[in-house]
């Protein structure tokens, strides 16, 4: 199980300056999901995109906060892992993952975690690295978007796992140049025996900085709740958020 986070502005900011004095309150939700960081900036003008990974705490990183306050973009995600049981702590299983101008983080699990490999299509299967299944469901996402389009296949990958593998959450975060897609889709009842009720939650909170997207589990004073099956499509030109029922 992982924590996301993910953003997108008109200006070139990073997520201490957008988020404010309550990030420290999410980076220490990684003394919990410590088994990871992971970063990637993708900039609308598609002139910086960048990748860090490291296999450690956010909180007890030596270069997290350095890397996180000077990586600006106008767009960004950033995860904290918490490694599925049965999968390897290493750099290649780290979120995020990326091809071309996508980026994109899960929380949750697929189980077996290649129960999807026969529906990727070969030239994304060539590309795995690890073992996780997330890589598997990004590049589920990417062969089904290549075929049917943005939304059409998003709901069509979602559709394939949910048929043929066992879940517990298919939230994730999928961002290019032009959008920033958030899902929303968890069995509640599947959630951690410790944590809360809305521990798989998404939250989200649109400003004049920009928009906003976070799992649970730290204070988010005004944020709204994406209700469960759904996702929200930000496009990154108007910053319209358009809410989908999946």
């Amino acid at each position: 199980m992982c924590r996301l986070m993910g953003y997108v502005s008109p200006d070139k900011t990073s997520f201490p300056a957008i988020v404010g004095d309550y990030f420290s309150d999410f980076v220490a939700l990684s003394s919990v999901h410590c088994d990871g960081w992971g970063l990637s900036t993708v900039d609308q003008s598609g002139g910086h995109i960048v990748l860090n990974r490291k296999v450690e705490a956010a909180a007890a990183s030596s270069t997290f906060d350095a890397t996180v306050a000077n990586n600006n973009a106008d767009g960004a995600l950033l995860h904290l892992r918490w490694a599925t049981k049965g999968l390897s702590i290493s750099e290649n299983n780290t979120h995020p993952f990326m091809y071309g101008d996508y980026s994109f983080i899960h929380n949750g699990s697929i189980f077996p975690p290649d129960a999807i490999a026969p529906f990727i299509d070969p030239k994304f299967n060539a590309l795995l690295v690890g073992e996780t299944d997330s890589e598997h469901y990004f590049y589920l996402l990417l062969t089904e978007i290549e075929k049917l389009g943005l939304v059409a296949g998003f709901k069509s990958a979602l559709a394939i796992i949910k048929e043929h593998g066992d879940t517990t959450s298919l939230n994730c975060m999928l961002m290019n140049r032009d959008y920033f897609l958030t899902v929303s889709e968890h069995d509640t009842a599947r959630k951690p025996d410790w944590a809360p009720d809305d521990y798989y939650e998404i939250k989200y909170l649109p400003t004049p900085e920009g928009v906003l997207f976070a799992s649970s589990g730290w204070n988010q004073p005004g944020w709204m709740t994406l209700d469960n099956h759904h996702a929200a499509l930000v496009n990154r030109s108007s910053f319209e958020i358009e809410v989908i029922a999946i």
